[in-house]
């Protein structure tokens, strides 16, 4: 990759190609349970920028720009009171939409108040996580209806963690399926497994083949292998612009849904938001035990108040991520999540994917990343909006999974049908052209 094509893809500031094009949406940004009534005001860092989110008595949410508009004096020590956040420095006082309401210093405030507006987000609550809308349109694109938004926020479990490196990094790993069977299985032979379950085909053949296809969301991907003696097993993941991502560790019948959103706190830090709707299977041995390193949560260090200081792994850089090469395990590394963490972060603050050399398994990373800079370049050049003006309905299909079918079966035709049963009438993903199955990029 040209170095200069990676500068674009990672810097999401104020005013750069891919932030403006990452305000062009809506996405979430922290829990809904972060913020309690009346409550105090908490730092929220998202693409580079520094706002105060606040809960109003009445339930209301607004995330306003920190800098008070009178001397710039940081709202996160403001008051929150009667429907608005007061600046304990002269007084000043904000709605929830940035409006200024009241300034008691100045005699005639109110009126006075009337012309000053901060900038504020446009906030959307959904599945136990605070959305927000940071574009610069008047009126927002459409909500995304996500199939796990859809589904009630108390069967669904929504996390958040603070991972140290760029957002594009931490994305790849979770549309690069082919390091799973090294990563987090490496080493451990497919009889260890249940014979015929996904990580007994897995770990059979640890070079799947790939297929791509580019949609009007993003993109999807197809890594398939020898199944049984008749099937193939495919798993399905995809990529759903600009930065969410679902992994495929379900079965793709299974009625589980979840969505990976991995969104830049600034270029060196990012936050995995996740929502989950269904139990996502643990790695389990022959006799069902879970296997050495396969466990999927983590310990977390108590959050404190800067801005940085929510949601911070407690297994971290400083300390090797508890690596214990002992362990029967591939990295030494406890935890499937810790262990994808330790890796991305490893890259350095933002990868220099001058230095790759990408095989046939990095078709998708390759292509996302076309797609990327493809979108950004065209919102700055032609005012194209993409993918974030696409209608809410279109992202209630877009699901994950793994899959067995007879060999010789086209797998997208099958995920086609899937589709038509979640949403009826959504119509069919079609290829471009002729497939293109396990191109070198």
């Amino acid at each position: 990759m040209h170095a200069i094509d990676n500068e674009l893809l990672t810097r999401t500031g104020p005013g750069t190609p891919m932030g403006t094009y990452m305000r062009q949406f809506w996405f979430p940004a922290m829990l809904s349970s972060e913020l309690e009534a009346g409550g105090a005001p908490v730092r929220l860092q998202v693409l580079g920028e520094r706002w105060v989110a606040f809960r109003t008595e009445s339930g209301a949410v607004g995330v306003v720009d920190h800098l008070c508009a009178h001397r710039c004096a940081s709202l996160f020590f403001g008051r929150n009171e009667e429907e608005g956040i007061r600046c304990v420095y002269h007084g000043w006082k904000y709605d929830v939409t940035g409006q200024c309401v009241d300034i008691p210093s100045e005699p005639d405030g109110r009126a006075f108040a009337k012309r000053l507006k901060l900038a504020a987000a446009r906030v959307h609550e959904v599945g136990g996580l605070v959305w927000l809308y940071l574009g610069d349109e008047e009126t927002p694109p459409p909500f995304p209806q996500f199939d796990v938004n859809q589904r009630p926020a108390e069967e669904c479990v929504a996390s958040i963690t603070l991972r140290e490196c760029n957002w594009l990094q931490a994305l790849e790993g979770d549309i690069d399926t082919c390091h799973v069977g090294f990563l987090h299985l490496g080493g451990i032979p497919a009889d260890t497994f249940p014979k015929g379950s996904i990580n007994y085909y897995r770990q059979l053949d640890l070079a799947p083949r790939y297929e791509v296809v580019e949609t009007d969301y993003g993109a999807l991907y197809d890594a398939y292998r020898q199944g049984s003696p008749t099937e193939t097993y495919h798993r399905i993941g995809q990529f759903i612009l600009p930065f969410y991502a679902m992994t495929p560790p379900f079965q793709l019948d299974s009625g589980a849904a979840h969505l990976r959103a991995w969104v830049p706190a600034d270029d060196h830090h990012v936050w995995l938001i996740e929502l989950r709707h269904g139990d996502v299977p643990l790695t389990r041995d022959a006799d069902g035990k879970p296997m050495p390193g396969g466990t999927i949560g983590w310990d977390y260090l108590p959050n404190t108040s800067d801005w940085l200081g929510r949601w911070r792994v407690k297994q971290n850089a400083a300390n090797d991520y508890g690596m214990d090469r002992s362990r029967a395990n591939y990295t030494g590394i406890d935890g499937i999540p810790l262990q994808d963490q330790a890796i991305t972060e490893s890259m350095g603050p933002i990868q220099d994917r001058t230095r790759e050399h990408l095989g046939s398994s990095d078709r998708m990373i390759a292509i996302c990343r076309r797609r990327l800079l493809r979108e950004a370049r065209a919102l700055a050049d032609d005012g194209a909006k993409g993918a974030s003006a696409l209608s809410p309905e279109r992202f209630s299909a877009i699901r994950s999974g793994n899959m067995l079918r007879p060999e010789g079966a086209d797998w997208l035709e099958a995920y086609n049908a899937y589709r038509e049963e979640w949403s009826p009438g959504i119509g069919p993903i079609e290829r471009a052209g002729k497939p293109v199955i396990a191109g070198v990029e």
